[in-house]
C-alpha cells in the first residue's frame, strides 16, 4: 500500500512537471513570429513618418494586411 502510494505520488509529480517545460513554439517558429512582429512594427513606423510629414492622407484604415 505504501509503494502504490508513493508511485501514485510520483506519476503525479511527473505530469505536473512536464506540462512546464515543453515549449509552445520551435526556435524556427519563434524566430518566424518575431520577424513577423518586427516587419509588422516597421511598416507601421513607415506609415507613422509618412502621416507625420503630411504624405499620406489622414485614415483610421491600415493598407497593410493585418492577421
Amino acid at each position: 500500500m505504501k509503494s502504490l502510494a508513493i508511485i501514485a505520488l510520483l506519476a503525479a509529480a511527473l505530469l505536473a512537471v512536464t506540462g512546464c517545460e515543453t515549449p509552445a513554439y520551435t526556435a524556427t517558429e519563434n524566430a518566424r513570429h518575431i520577424s513577423r512582429n518586427w516587419s509588422y512594427d516597421l511598416r507601421q513606423t513607415t506609415d507613422d513618418w509618412n502621416r507625420l510629414w503630411l504624405q499620406d492622407h489622414p485614415s483610421r484604415n491600415t493598407t497593410w494586411s493585418v492577421q
